[in-house]
């Protein structure tokens, strides 16, 4: 990625904490490679369409982030009709679940001061009488690469919250059903993607009858975080590495 310059470089990679700048943990894991999010890319009938499409998805994400982490801290926040769906599936989920938040441990930076690197954490939340980091996501599906993130995470806030436990990714999303054969319908982001079987003539036959837009909430539970945390760190140098000219210009290395 191009950066004209060191402060551009460090706004968009990294938080100044008292005086002193640390890389983004997202940042840090955005090094790695992504097949699937490739071949979205390429699949686009353009750069420009793929990445407007990107941003779009990226913003109703924003959206359900937002609204998720008011309802945690029990306040009543607008619901745009576009995420209703999944808002009421959330609020079922957390009914059942009794998931309980502390609103001074939502939407909190978090510093690793002997790694040096800072992040911003979703939630710290009381599940099933576990203590643990609740990361919240609106993909399709939940993805090892995650467990890179909330390692992160976990080991820069154990120092700090006492009896941190586990982490846990909540992913919360909407899907449309097929009444007839049972495909999936997922459009985000202005962009419709089908979910067959590809082992089911009926599947791959059906013209498909949709049913109404319905929430779609998954919740993972990741107790063991040291391995993926062991990998962050890799991925960490290597970001280092990529980075080297910017990270000497600020002294980082």
């Amino acid at each position: 990625m191009f950066y004209k310059d060191v402060e551009g470089f460090k706004s968009l990679n990294g938080y100044v904490i008292d005086d002193v700048w640390y890389p983004r943990v997202t940042k840090i894991v955005g090094i790695k490679a992504k097949p699937a999010l490739y071949r979205f890319y390429a699949e686009a009938a353009s750069f420009s369409a793929a990445d407007s499409i990107a941003k779009k998805s990226a913003s109703e994400g924003t959206q359900i982030h937002e609204v998720v982490e008011k309802i945690l801290v029990g306040e009543f926040p607008v619901i745009e009709p576009n995420i209703a769906p999944a808002i009421a599936a959330f609020k079922e989920f957390i009914a059942k679940k009794n998931i309980q938040a502390d609103p001074a441990l939502i939407e909190k930076r978090i510093v690793h001061y002997d790694q040096r690197y800072a992040g911003t954490i979703d939630v710290v939340a009381l599940i099933d009488g576990k203590l643990g980091i609740l990361d919240i996501k609106t993909s399709q599906a939940i993805y090892r690469d995650y467990n890179l993130q909330i390692s992160a995470y976990m080991e820069a806030l154990r120092p700090e919250v006492k009896d941190l436990q586990t982490r846990w990714i909540l992913r919360i999303d909407q899907i449309q059903h097929c009444l007839k054969c049972g495909a999936t319908l997922r459009t985000k982001g202005g962009r419709e993607k089908i979910k067959i079987d590809w082992g089911s003539s009926l599947m791959k036959k059906c013209g498909h009858q949709w049913s109404e837009v319905k929430g779609d909430v998954e919740l993972q539970e990741f107790p063991y975080w040291q391995e993926d945390y062991e990998a962050f760190l890799a991925a960490k140098k290597l970001w280092e590495w990529e980075n080297e000219y910017w990270l000497k210009k600020i002294g980082y290395i």
